[in-house]
């Protein structure tokens, strides 16, 4: 039964997910701020499909705070990619740079508030990176970044990549570390399966701490879901 709910899932979400992003320039041509709403209407499909094809219920413990937050979540699926999109308020997101290479969609990211990461991290790219991001948040936007720099499985909990402490201290924002368990039910290989995800926040980090408190910090709140 989970390999037939994954497949209905599967088809239904690509097959929904292609006008969705192809009509991107269209939103574009009135600004971010449509371009976010479009974006929207695409995690809003994602939410519907999950409820009513996989049986899959979220639960979120905490408040978003107000004002522009620096967040740092964990990643074990591709779920929360555009769950967090609605259950954050839109931030602007930190992205690989395989990702903005994409045909169309990493465009498409782009214009919503993509903030390119390079894995080789190279002095010029890291520049560009914090270039991107003070734009965004000049806008008002807050950051959204997966610190441990890749998706894992339930149970892996690698060190968080150095890009994380080079935006925190660049950006001066306060931090909210965000848990989750959407690899129990969204595994990276196999069928999905029912059951209920919880996204946590947890409490907000000031900025201005030395590199070793606050990545010491944000990865053990990440981690407190963690059901390996």
């Amino acid at each position: 039964m989970n390999r037939l709910r994954t497949l209905i899932f599967t088809i239904m979400f690509y097959g929904l997910s292609v006008p969705i992003v192809l009509t991107v320039p269209v939103s574009a041509l009135f600004g971010r701020a449509a371009v976010m709403r479009h974006a929207h209407v695409w995690a809003r499909m994602h939410r519907l499909l999950y409820r009513t094809v996989m049986g899959i219920r979220v639960v979120v413990e905490g408040q978003v705070p107000d004002g522009a937050i620096f967040y740092a979540a964990k990643h074990q699926a591709m779920f929360e990619t555009l769950e967090l999109q609605l259950v954050l308020g839109g931030p602007a997101m930190v992205i690989k740079r395989e990702l903005s290479r994409l045909p169309f969609w990493g465009w498409a990211a782009m214009r919503y508030g993509g903030i390119v990461a390079d894995r080789e991290a190279s002095a010029s790219a890291l520049r560009s990176m914090m270039r991107a991001a003070k734009a965004l948040k000049a806008e008002g936007r807050s950051i959204l970044i997966y610190p441990e720099g890749t998706r894992v499985s339930p149970g892996e909990q690698p060190p968080l990549q150095s890009g994380f402490a080079g935006l925190y201290r660049a950006l001066g924002m306060p931090v909210v570390p965000v848990a989750l368990d959407t690899g129990v039910v969204w595994p990276k290989q196999g069928a999905k399966r029912p059951g209920v995800v919880t996204i946590r926040l947890g409490d907000v980090i000031p900025a201005g701490l030395p590199r070793a408190e606050i990545e010491a910090r944000v990865h053990s709140a990440i981690n407190v879901l963690d059901r390996g």
